[in-house]
């Protein structure tokens, strides 16, 4: 079994793309010089305590670890996780070259690179398990998950979509998957609380309002937004899940269309005939829930119909939840129940 790490490219996500477009993984640390002369974590403390000297000394073993994972631990054919903030996915690939310091990029956060194939770039988070998601969310920028069989469980993703999770691997967890030097072989311990809580209520829903529940989800939220909606019964729709608009009877525009996907990936095809129905029902607007993400050419089309059609995924039908959560009915709440915590960030 090989190695699997987890980059991200920035904490709000500012490089995803740029490292997609350009074969990247890493940047940021523009404080530090060329690491090529670094043969040795030892070497990495010394050039960070010589930039930083009144750093901390957790703090400085944390950067460290991390520094010199990007350094010298990540490798040739290494699995490469890029959590993305922009789209809300996953993107995977192999790592295809060692460290790299790209002297002549303008932009310093742009330096600190390992080359990477980029083979999926549109893994929706709703494809895994709830465990692998709480390791995923760490908050530290790289790391190397390992415990739950995290390894073949991405592995596994990168090949075919999905996550077997925890309970088809019949050996037991190896007590040594959670003995680590750095930090960075232990992302439990530095979680991002925030996105934990996320993924938490996007399992929650998935389970709870699974099928044709999560046409029923959406018809409450889009009740507390103010439409009027009629829901059509379980079985055949004709591509018509949900009729909302507005004024006393739901004719007035604006009037949608809303069809509602709660499986994979939706296909551009979908989104195509989802058209025809809006101009066949002479429909304002439609709205396309795809809760396992869109392919590639399907958020193309939708982009190219943005005034017509817009798509919620599962991260989409989160942000509505949350923005709405106190007008929905109670038996919808109690289903899903959430309070509003309040935290200090800094």
């Amino acid at each position: 079994m090989g190695v699997a790490w987890v980059v991200r490219s920035g904490r709000n996500g500012e490089r995803d793309q740029w490292a997609l477009a350009n074969g990247v993984s890493g940047g940021g640390w523009r404080e530090w010089p060329d690491l090529t002369a670094c043969k040795s974590r030892e070497d990495i403390a010394a050039v960070i305590t010589k930039i930083l000297p009144d750093m901390g000394m957790a703090t400085q073993a944390n950067y460290t670890g991390q520094t010199w994972a990007l350094r010298g631990r990540i490798a040739k054919g290494d699995l490469i996780v890029m959590p993305m903030k922009t789209t809300k996915q996953l993107a995977m690939g192999r790592v295809t070259s060692g460290y790299e310091y790209l002297a002549d990029q303008p932009d310093p956060d742009q330096r600190h690179v390992v080359r990477v194939d980029w083979q999926r770039t549109d893994l929706p988070r709703s494809a895994v398990k709830q465990d692998l998601l709480y390791t995923l969310g760490s908050a530290l920028s790289i790391f190397a998950p390992t415990k739950g069989h995290a390894i073949a469980r991405l592995e596994a993703l990168l090949e075919t979509g999905e996550d077997p999770g925890l309970v088809s691997f019949s050996t037991p967890v190896s007590l040594s998957e959670s003995a680590g030097a750095d930090d960075v072989d232990e992302p439990e311990t530095h979680t991002d609380i925030e996105e934990v809580a996320r993924d938490r209520i996007t399992a929650r829903i998935a389970e709870e309002f699974a099928g044709h529940d999560l046409a029923l989800l959406i018809t409450a939220i889009l009740r507390a937004e103010g439409y009027v909606c009629t829901m059509s019964p379980p079985g055949a729709d004709k591509g018509i899940d949900i009729v909302a608009g507005g004024g006393l009877l739901g004719m007035d525009s604006p009037r949608l269309i809303v069809q509602v996907k709660s499986g994979g990936q939706i296909s551009d095809t979908v989104v195509r005939d989802l058209g025809g129905v809006i101009h066949s029902q002479r429909a304002d607007q439609g709205l396309l829930v795809a809760w396992g993400g869109l392919t590639k050419s399907a958020r193309a089309s939708v982009y190219g119909q943005q005034f017509r059609i817009r798509a919620w995924t599962a991260e989409d039908v989160v942000d509505a939840v949350t923005r709405v959560y106190d007008r929905l009915p109670e038996d919808i709440r109690s289903r899903l129940p959430l309070t509003r915590v309040w935290m200090l960030t800094g």
